[in-house]
């Protein structure tokens, strides 16, 4: 009968939050990054990713639905992490296309947020649908010095350097502008810009690529100053 009931309504991010299968794939992909030394991966991230990614999706005008999928996409494309940090993005496509097809959703849909997953690292991805274009923004924009789990790291691992310097991360979707910008806060003491685009610009350039999809403009703004 649940099943059913969902079906009917549609899959929504609380249905996906709710499955306890979902949580436990988050916690323990996180808990095998940690021991890597990768920033935070966990229920911060992916319940901020999938927030911002819905917040993209309904800011352009798109229908609520599609901003539901966005965000489910949002909220599960980090749990193929739980295999291997390698091909995440794959192995999370698969693992999601079970929990899906079993929740009820529509093999359409399950297929639009496997492509989505599939596709948000920028090795080898690409934004190959709206949904997924959200994704990438959502995620790539999710820089701040709460991934941090050690302070202790800062000063030889560049990655936590530049997250923690980043008391501030903010993604600005103004569609009557044509233009998604992402504005960060960087303490220059911590860490220099340029480490910021030594490490992330890939990431920014994958980011221009998911806002020209949506048909609008990235920028990236720091302390103020627009560098891109």
């Amino acid at each position: 009968m649940a099943k059913v009931a969902v079906l009917e309504k549609g899959v929504t991010l609380d249905d996906v939050k709710r499955n306890e299968e979902v949580r436990l794939l988050i916690e323990m992909a996180d808990r095998y990054l940690g021991v890597i030394g990768y920033t935070e991966h966990g229920l911060r991230h992916t319940a901020l990713v999938a927030n911002i990614a819905y917040n993209v999706m309904t800011r352009l005008k798109r229908t609520e639905r599609q901003a539901q999928l966005a965000s489910i996409a949002a909220y599960m494309h980090d749990i193929g992490n739980v295999i291997s940090r390698e091909y995440h993005a794959q192995t999370g496509a698969l693992i999601t296309h079970r929990i899906l097809s079993y929740l009820g959703m529509p093999p359409e849909e399950v297929l639009e947020i496997m492509a989505a997953i599939g596709n948000h690292e920028e090795r080898g991805g690409a934004p190959v649908n709206e949904i997924g274009a959200a994704l990438i923004l959502a995620d790539k924009s999710d820089v701040h010095r709460s991934r941090v789990r050690t302070t202790g790291s800062i000063k030889e691992d560049i990655h936590d350097r530049v997250n923690y310097a980043a008391t501030s991360s903010f993604l600005r979707v103004e569609e009557e502008k044509g233009v998604i910008s992402l504005e960060l806060k960087i303490d220059t003491s911590i860490s220099q810009v340029m480490e910021y685009f030594e490490i992330f610009l890939s990431r920014m350039a994958f980011c221009r690529r998911a806002a020209e999809f949506l048909r609008m403009k990235f920028e990236l703004e720091i302390n103020g100053q627009r560098l891109l």
